[in-house]
């Protein structure tokens, strides 16, 4: 699996762009070659463009036991049982609240406040939301 990133460098070609991610297994498999005799970590980590600290840190979490390679028959699956679908009730037309009448003359409606500011409102206007609006207004 490639996991490469093309990545972005600045002015003094240090690299800005997003990290790599190195798979468990891919991990695993660098430090292997790290242990063959007569290999460099450096030189290892120079070979698949790693920096070495980074090999070094990968080194710790294995001898910790925290780097592990872990296969699709060690995870512990769940069981899981399907059941029919929980069906809502219906809900009666006449059973839901009506909304306020809109209304649907045409007009302007300026208002002037404090501060020299203006709010106009222009064409059909919701005269609730318009009551909420100015109650809320009122509270600042």
């Amino acid at each position: 699996m490639d996991t490469s990133v093309v990545s972005k460098t600045d002015r003094l070609g240090r690299r800005t762009g997003p990290r790599r991610k190195y798979l468990v297994g891919e991990k695993l498999r660098i430090l292997e070659e790290t242990r063959r005799p007569g290999a460099s970590i450096a030189e290892v980590a120079r070979a698949h463009g790693i920096n070495a600290n980074v090999v070094f840190g990968w080194r710790r979490l294995a001898q910790r036991g925290l780097l592990r390679a872990e296969s699709a028959e060690s995870i512990p699956l769940l069981p899981v049982k399907v059941e029919s679908p929980t069906l809502l009730p219906t809900v009666k037309a006449s059973s839901v609240p009506k909304a306020a009448p809109v209304s649907r003359e045409r007009g302007v409606i300026e208002i002037e406040f404090a501060g020299g500011i203006r709010m106009r409102l222009q064409g059909a206007v919701d005269a609730l939301l318009l009551k909420r609006v100015l109650k809320a207004l009122r509270r600042q």
